[in-house]
């Protein structure tokens, strides 16, 4: 999901007073427009349904939804059928939620009506005649009519474009129940559902899954019938009826198939709507080929044009109210980071909106270019860092606004993903995204699942990261000194933090070194506070960039150039031998040694070795590739010295 703030309808302050917009004051601001009575009425809406549990005693296969939806008319009437396999023992009632502002006029158990009560935390609970054993399958027909509520984000809206009146639904997060009976959390998905709307003949319907049939009836409506077979969490079911005009684009995938987009569109928006999905031609092949392949292939990706101020990432059909590049990769995204995948709590929402944030930029930097890109950073950047604290881990997940913070669920959540990619480097890191998808494939999905994968993938332990960056609050900002010395620079590296969550944020820093015949880029694994690296150059450096290509979420950086330590120009009695070596080499200091730290030419950390304090002892160098490499030496006492060795 993603918001814009072009085309707001004047309903918005009121029905959805804005959940992602860029900083808690707006989100005030548009609240503090509603009265009191409406704020009261929909705060406790919102936290009554995000405190609701799925019934657990059954699991739903199938739903058969048949509605009639005029837009014209703000209203609901038809039935929904689910199928179930009960999981539980002695099953003789079934929960499921559902606005109590919704009629419901019967149920239907085996084709004979049966008792039920629109009333408790559910909000529709069915007496069944007979008690169910496990593994029990049954299907329920309940038929309701009604005017949907609308909480949440809207749930259930009409509106008007061109004076023309259309209906959308929009249930992310809690939602669903508004309109039809289901489960409302995130425990079930529906296996497969099929959409059957009729409505009057001016308009056609949108929903997800392939369009097996559009029936023109005798009474001047028309049927259009959905039929969706993958797996879909209850916030992704829509539909939206208005006097569409349609098209479809054509996308190559990698299995060699081509996929129809098919597009709904106000009639007014046509020449809009298609420059701008040609453009996501370009960008569906791009995910499709840099993950796995388009997750529902064997159906569509489509649009639907829809009256909120922003997009919502439908499953196969996203709702956007405009066809720019960045709304329209975004919602793009969600299709497998959201929907294929789909988080498992409203905690771990930045596996949706951080993945489709991220991949808003990627294609940015694919499509429009590296300073496309760089703008996309800056932004992200200065989003997250214009307040000192925040976690991307919710820490309040019956509060909307806090689940679709876009500075931390979105923008620190995207660049959480950025720093993972440049810890871990892009083959592992985009191997260990396929592996997760691959692995959690059209089911729920934790943090832990994706560390999981992007540690076997990488063969690092990233817990201390996510313990730093996915439940620790704040960013680091950094003070860099350095010094040419006569075997190369000198650079020490203090480090502070914004929030008292964390003391330390660990992580490489990359450093862009400039002089007369001297441009590169080196690669510091900076561990702690005040750390010195020794970097041998054979040229003098000029100036220092830091993070040049900003990988790293930091702040208020400093570097200067100035005295780092005096150890080069007091050496230090230091011998290692044999040198060249091809195993094991002996060192000898004339100070107690308690670390030792073997680092290639261009900077990079190989090995850290702690050790109690010794004047002579034994380096491992057997690992290591043939070559040269630099070893820095610190004493207990705070000595220093280093030299270089080769690796026959």
């Amino acid at each position: 999901m993603r918001i814009q703030y072009a085309g707001l309808g004047s309903f918005l302050p009121i029905l959805f007073f804005p959940l992602f917009c860029s900083t808690q004051a707006d989100f005030h601001q548009e609240f503090d427009n509603c009265n009191k009575g409406e704020r009261s009425k929909v705060v406790e809406a919102l936290l009554q349904d995000a405190d609701r549990t799925d019934d657990a005693s059954y699991d739903l296969t199938h739903y058969e939804f048949n509605w009639y939806i005029d837009p014209a008319v703000y209203a609901i009437s038809g039935k929904v059928c689910p199928s179930f396999t009960i999981v539980a023992e002695n099953v003789q009632q079934l929960n499921f939620n559902l606005s109590t502002e919704l009629d419901v006029d019967s149920v239907l158990y085996r084709g004979s009506k049966i008792n039920f009560i629109q009333s408790g935390n559910f909000g529709l609970a069915v007496d069944l005649p007979e008690s169910l054993a496990p593994g029990s399958r049954e299907r329920l027909d309940i038929f309701y009519h009604g005017v949907p509520p609308s909480g949440g984000l809207g749930s259930f809206i009409q509106s008007k474009h061109a004076e023309v009146p259309v209906i959308w639904t929009l249930s992310e997060p809690f939602g669903a129940q508004d309109w039809w009976p289901c489960k409302n959390g995130l425990t079930d998905k529906v296996d497969s559902i099929d959409v059957i709307i009729r409505t009057p003949a001016l308009y056609k319907a949108a929903s997800n899954g392939l369009l097996v049939s559009e029936m023109v009836n005798s009474d001047s409506t028309v049927t259009f019938h959905w039929k969706h077979k993958y797996p879909i969490a209850s916030y992704l079911v829509a539909i939206a009826v208005t006097n569409y005009e349609r098209y479809t684009d054509f996308v190559p995938l990698s299995n060699g198939t081509t996929l129809p987009m098919l597009n709904y569109v106000y009639p007014e928006n046509l020449a809009d709507a298609k420059s701008g999905t040609a453009a996501l031609v370009e960008v569906l092949t791009f995910f499709d080929s840099l993950f796995v392949t388009y997750p529902y292939h064997t159906e569509k990706y489509g649009h639907a044009q829809f009256g909120w101020g922003g997009g919502m990432e439908h499953q196969t059909m996203s709702f956007v109210i405009n066809y720019g590049f960045s709304l329209l990769a975004h919602e793009l995204a969600h299709q497998w980071f959201g929907d294929m995948v789909t988080c498992g709590s409203w905690e771990d929402i930045w596996l949706n909106e951080g993945f489709a944030t991220y991949l808003e930029g990627l294609s940015r930097r694919r499509v429009q270019g590296r300073e496309a890109f760089r703008s996309w950073q800056v932004e992200k950047i200065g989003s997250v860092t214009s307040q000192a604290g925040g976690s991307v881990k919710v820490n309040d997940p019956t509060n909307i606004n806090r689940i679709f913070s876009g500075r931390l669920s979105y923008n620190k959540g995207s660049y959480l993903l950025h720093m993972l990619r440049w810890i871990c480097g892009d083959s592992a890191f985009f191997q260990g995204l396929r592996n997760y998808l691959n692995d959690r494939q059209y089911h729920f999905g934790t943090t832990a699942n994706l560390q999981y994968q992007l540690e076997q993938a990488s063969g690092r332990d990233l817990t201390y990261f996510f313990k730093d960056w996915y439940e620790g609050e704040g960013y680091p900002s950094y003070h860099l000194t350095w010094q040419n010395t006569p075997g190369g620079l000198q650079i020490k590296i203090n480090q502070a933090t914004s929030h008292s969550s964390v003391n330390f944020f660990q992580l490489p820093v990359p450093l862009r070194l400039l002089g007369a015949g001297l441009d590169t880029t080196i690669r510091l694994e900076h561990q702690y506070d005040g750390e010195i690296f020794e970097v041998p150059l054979s040229s003098k450096v000029d100036s220092i960039v830091f993070d040049p290509e900003l990988w790293l979420m930091s702040a208020k950086n400093v570097v200067e150039r100035g005295l780092v330590s005096s150890t080069f120009e007091t050496p230090l009695s230091f011998s290692m031998r044999p040198n060249p070596v091809s195993d094991q080499l002996h060192i000898e200091t004339a100070f107690p040694v308690s670390e030792s730290r073997v680092f290639t030419l261009q900077g990079k950390l190989l090995k850290m070795a702690k050790q109690s304090p010794t004047s002579s002892y034994e380096l491992d160098a057997s690992h290591l590739l043939p070559g040269v490499y630099l070893i820095l030496v610190n004493g207990e006492n705070g000595q220093r010295a280093s030299g270089r060795f080769i690796k026959s």
